[in-house]
């Protein structure tokens, strides 16, 4: 297992978002239970590797991908979802961690010195990017980090216009079973949208955890997030501005074909043709 650092930056949204609630993460029930990580892992091993994934976090899907053979470098912005990951890493047999390199850095400009078969965005961390000009900036990144046979995989939600046209700002939604962390705290998560900027289409939205330890004392802790979200033809425009063909673009993660109105996702996967 290898580690780079770069020089600190000004931290990011999403680092400061994530570090209150880096050690809940990976016990979220729907986090747990996404049916994206065969997927990725399937996508992985079809390329043969090596595999970039950007927004790697706690290694949620970077784990399994390296369990599988596949020699894989993880970059994130945050530090707290790094130290997760590690600790997580370490935990894995020798020749699991000799396949992974983590990376402390900025998607939208990073130099790796190397290219890849493969670079995924899994469960959307290209959708905290959220002007133009940020989002060009990582995909042109990724060109330069693409084999010239790669492929990306883009993942990012597909929006639900009754959802985005809907009057509950600062309504907190409780959708979500209660879990139970190792240390036996007790956590139930709600979320609410904070606000909508319907002309730059973004969403402000924080996922509240209530925690209760075991000594009863309780805890609320907010993370706060910025999403982008695209449309399928404005990503599609978005892709080919910066050197990529869309090659398929699934619905779901068994790769249904795209419904405009009943896919949960877009998931595009895209071959570079920029030289």
């Amino acid at each position: 297992m290898g580690s780079i650092e770069y020089p600190p930056t000004q931290p990011s949204a999403i680092d400061q978002g994530y570090k209150p609630i880096a050690d809940l993460y990976d016990y979220v029930i729907p986090y747990r239970t996404r049916p994206d990580v065969d997927f990725f892992v399937k996508q992985a091993v079809t390329s043969a590797g090596p595999v970039l994934e950007l927004g790697c976090g706690t290694g949620r899907v970077l784990i399994p991908t390296a369990r599988a053979g596949i020699t894989i470098a993880g970059l994130d912005s945050s530090s707290a979802m790094l130290e997760v990951c590690r600790g997580r890493l370490q935990r894995e047999l020798p020749e699991v961690q000799s396949r992974v390199l983590l990376v402390e850095g900025d998607m939208r400009r990073f130099a790796l010195g190397q290219v890849f078969r493969l670079v995924t965005l899994p469960f959307r961390p290209f959708q905290h990017l959220l002007n133009p000009s940020d989002q060009i900036s990582c995909l042109q990144c990724i060109g330069r980090h693409l084999d010239r046979d790669g492929r990306l995989i883009l993942d990012i939600f597909n929006p639900s216009l009754e959802s985005l046209v809907a009057e509950n700002l600062e309504e907190e939604q409780a959708e979500e079973p209660e879990f139970t962390t190792p240390d036996g705290r007790r956590v139930i998560r709600r979320h609410k949208v904070v606000a909508r900027d319907r002309t730059n289409q973004v969403l402000r939205i924080e996922l509240i955890y209530e925690v209760r330890h075991p000594d009863d004392r309780e805890e609320r802790l907010v993370q706060a997030a910025g999403l982008r979200y695209f449309f399928r033809f404005e990503a599609e425009h978005l892709l080919a501005r910066c050197g990529f063909e869309v090659e398929h673009l699934y619905g779901d993660y068994d790769e249904s074909s795209y419904r405009a109105k009943e896919s949960p996702e877009l998931i595009f996967v895209a071959k570079k043709t920029a030289v």
